[in-house]
């Protein structure tokens, strides 16, 4: 299988809508509150309003970790995110994907294995860069070596190019377009472009950019809302939504269902 076909094989469909889910802190870190069980029956609340509204793709992230740690997490957070991966995907019928911050690539692959999940998000796959975790080295190499020798390669790779959040300013002389063509070169299942904060949208042309010069997906990984989703509709492959999702469009609210049925609503009406 050639990179890029993962997408159609796990969404069986040609765009997708991947509804996140903040899991509340986990244990070990300094926010979790005591209860590992409520934090998967929040996660599992949270999945069914998506479901119910047609969601296409549900995704877990370990955002209220906070501070994070950089690259390396303890088992303590890959097994409690394999637990809830494996959850949703016992419970719900639909693709489910992992990202572990920060950086956490190779643990996020570890859970989606034993999570039985079906991609993961990476940061840092391609060029180094500087987020306030401290230096973030490019990971591609060793990522895919890893995914090879666990057995993992039915799990995609989605790669953050450009990513929110962080300093390029080491790699200023290289363009987006240059990381989209080094990550496709790397065997990137897909890439994800995002704003430069949580919430901030996507600068079109960056998209379009992208996408006409890779052959692989293209995902937007920030700022989608049910106004501006027509401008990124037929510029892209994957949607994935957080923080408008949720209310008041802060991505550490509960749920929206009405925000969520007015995007998919939109959505669909794009479809036809």
């Amino acid at each position: 299988m050639q990179p890029g076909d993962m997408f159609q094989k796990i969404f069986k469909r040609s765009k997708a809508v991947i509804g996140m889910i903040h899991v509340d802190a986990l244990p070990g870190t300094p926010l979790y509150r005591g209860n590992f069980s409520e934090i998967i029956e929040k996660a599992v609340s949270e999945a069914e309003i998506y479901v119910r509204n047609g969601i296409h793709a549900l995704m877990i992230e370990n955002m209220h970790d906070v501070p994070y740690l950089n690259r390396n997490v303890g088992h303590e957070i890959s097994t409690a995110m394999a637990v809830t991966g494996r959850t949703l995907k016992e419970t719900f019928d639909l693709p489910v994907g992992i990202q572990i911050l920060a950086g956490a690539n190779k643990p996020a692959l570890a859970a989606a294995l034993a999570g039985g999940m079906d991609f993961i998000r990476a940061e840092g796959f391609v060029f180094g860069h500087v987020a306030d975790e401290g230096i973030i080295q490019s990971d591609a190499g060793e990522l895919l070596r890893y995914r090879k020798q666990i057995g993992a390669e039915h799990i995609a790779v989605f790669t953050d190019i450009k990513k929110k959040h962080a300093s390029h300013q080491i790699t200023a002389d290289t363009s987006i377009a240059d990381h989209a063509k080094a990550a496709a070169f790397f065997r990137s299942d897909g890439l994800i472009i995002t704003g430069n904060e949580t919430g901030a949208p996507v600068p079109v042309e960056e998209l379009q950019k992208v996408k006409s010069l890779v052959h692989l997906p293209v995902l937007i990984g920030s700022g989608l809302t049910t106004e501006n989703l027509d401008r990124y509709y037929h510029r892209a492959d994957g949607f994935i939504v957080g923080s408008y999702f949720k209310m008041q469009g802060r991505w550490d609210n509960p749920v929206d269902e009405m925000r969520v049925k007015s995007f998919m609503d939109k959505f669909r009406s794009l479809e036809i």
